[in-house]
């Protein structure tokens, strides 16, 4: 894929920046219903990974404005500003949960702020159970999605600057973004070295022009809510090439 320059590198910026997109994301969630209805489907997907039956807590790392609470109740949300909707306020990458305390760890649009996720990972084996799950929801970059998150969107795609894997992330930490992280360390030909001592049980992308066209957070919609059905169904028709036409994927990861 070609990229523009603004693509190449990641964004990063102080991290008061994330407080910032929190406040501003809630005061369009509130008055976008639209968004809304697509964000439900997305949890249902998200769902579909979950296993009840595994003992200890289901935690969600950064949990911006709080919406897994109407999907998952019981879930504890975090994030790394005190916000009233938060149960613990946290860095990922320094987790106050004991050894083996949880069963999933979910992370919605989250995996791409990770400057150093290999740093990450080390914690999250530290707190998951036995047979716990990781399980991350995120952009994907295709042939028709590139243009919408490289051209239409602030975070940069980051597709050519090397992916940080070292173990540690030193303070202070900074707001950093690459949207096609997520797609470059799970769906290339090759594990990364830093995914060594986890296994992918699942791995899908899948066509969402439904969102790509919503408008997301920061931009009108380009059709109206009652245009959601019809395109729901072509996302699910062309969700069979996602190399062209995937614009999110689903992951799922155990530590072995």
């Amino acid at each position: 894929m070609r990229m523009n320059r603004s693509e190449i590198h990641p964004m990063t910026a102080p991290l008061e920046q994330h407080q910032a997109e929190i406040e501003r994301n809630r005061r369009s969630w509130q008055g976008k219903p639209l968004l809304q209805s697509i964000y439900a489907r997305f949890y249902e997907q998200i769902l579909t990974l979950v296993q009840p039956e595994l003992p200890g807590r289901i935690v969600e790392i950064g949990s911006g404005i709080g919406n897994l609470k109407s999907h998952l109740p019981h879930a504890v949300t975090t994030d790394l500003f005190p916000n009233p909707w938060l149960d613990v306020v946290c860095d990922g990458y320094e987790l106050p949960f004991l050894r083996g305390s949880v069963s999933h760890l979910l992370l919605f649009d989250v995996f791409h702020h990770l400057q150093a996720p290999n740093c990450f990972l080390k914690e999250a084996r530290r707190v998951l159970a036995d047979q716990g799950r990781l399980i991350l929801f995120e952009p994907y970059i295709s042939w028709a999605s590139l243009p919408v998150y490289g051209l239409l969107h602030h975070e940069p795609v980051g597709w050519r600057q090397p992916i940080e894997m070292a173990g540690t992330l030193s303070r202070p930490r900074r707001y950093y973004a690459a949207q096609g992280n997520a797609t470059r360390l799970f769906f290339g030909k090759a594990q990364p070295a830093g995914l060594e001592g986890w296994s992918v049980f699942y791995a899908t992308a899948f066509a969402s022009f439904s969102y790509l066209l919503s408008g997301g957070f920061s931009k009108p919609a380009f059709y109206p809510e009652s245009w959601l059905p019809t395109l729901q169904r072509l996302d699910t028709q062309l969700s069979r090439w996602p190399s062209l036409f995937g614009a999110r994927c689903l992951v799922g990861l155990q530590p072995v």
